[in-house]
């Protein structure tokens, strides 16, 4: 009879599973950032505003945050880009200061705080002050120059860029970032080429709206272009033939419809008498 082998190894306890979350994670070396749980678990922030403040950290010094910048890259628009910064500026996560360069020039530095909480108090008046060491000529703000022609891109004198921009007088949630003016132009140049009025189609598309708040206005736009899209007119039928012109007999004066002068039916089908032959 086989005695029990005592000093045999106990199995394995299987894993506990519990409900939630399951972290895989992997040790990164390059191309991270680091992201304090102030922040990421922040209660008092929206989601959007530490998503935002996460892309901020990452980017290099010097890269452009405004908000015509981020509405360009991120698909919330400019509005609630706009909030989110406000959020990051209330919290202490972003600040915005003025510095005086040795040109003379008067420009605005957005300084990132990954850590608020543990920042000195004078932390955003020591970093400005190394700027003036560059050169005279003023750094790349001159890019501001150039910003009036962004705006004028739309090219408000023609009729579907002109409708999408002014759907926010008939619903001030129907307010569209540039770029999505310049992706719904081509649908609501379709229905105006449909022989659709700009009326009609500004009825289409800002009657009857869900209640409340819209999030993606952009989005409920273009599914109502191509949901509703009318068909095409049919081919006009043509015309009917015109009518041969009015002409005098040559031999008895009576008027008759021909495509050129000559005789009427009757006298061209009758014998000619000796005397007219003659």
């Amino acid at each position: 009879m086989a005695h029990p082998q005592l000093n045999a190894p106990a199995s394995a306890a299987p894993p506990v599973l519990k409900p939630g979350v399951q972290h895989l994670n992997v040790r990164h070396t390059d191309r991270f950032v680091v992201v304090g749980n102030h922040l990421a678990q922040h209660t008092g922030l929206s989601l959007t505003a530490i998503g935002l403040a996460v892309h901020i950290q990452s980017l290099p010094a010097g890269a452009r945050i405004s908000i015509k910048r981020l509405a360009e890259r991120f698909p919330e628009g400019e509005i609630r880009i706009a909030a989110a910064l406000r959020e990051l500026e209330e919290h202490g996560y972003l600040a915005r200061v003025q510095v005086r360069l040795a040109s003379g020039v008067v420009i605005t530095l957005t300084l990132s705080y990954n850590n608020p909480a543990a920042t000195p108090p004078d932390a955003n008046r020591q970093e400005p002050q190394a700027r003036p060491e560059q050169p005279p000529p003023p750094p790349p703000e001159p890019e501001r120059e150039a910003e009036p022609e962004r705006e004028a891109e739309p090219a408000p004198s023609a009729p579907a860029p002109s409708l999408l921009a002014g759907l926010r007088r008939d619903d001030p949630r129907l307010i569209l970032a540039e770029r999505d003016v310049r992706r719904l132009t081509p649908a609501v140049e379709t229905w105006l080429e449909r022989g659709i009025a700009p009326d009609a189609v500004r009825r289409t598309l800002t009657a009857g709206l869900p209640v409340g708040r819209i999030p993606r206005p952009a989005g409920l736009l273009a599914y109502r272009l191509a949901e509703f899209l009318p068909l095409p007119l049919p081919a006009s039928p043509a015309p009917p033939p015109r009518p041969d012109p009015l002409q005098n007999c040559d031999r008895c004066d009576r008027a008759f419809r021909a495509p050129r002068p000559g005789l009427c039916r009757d006298c061209d089908t009758s014998p000619v008498a000796p005397d007219l032959a003659a």
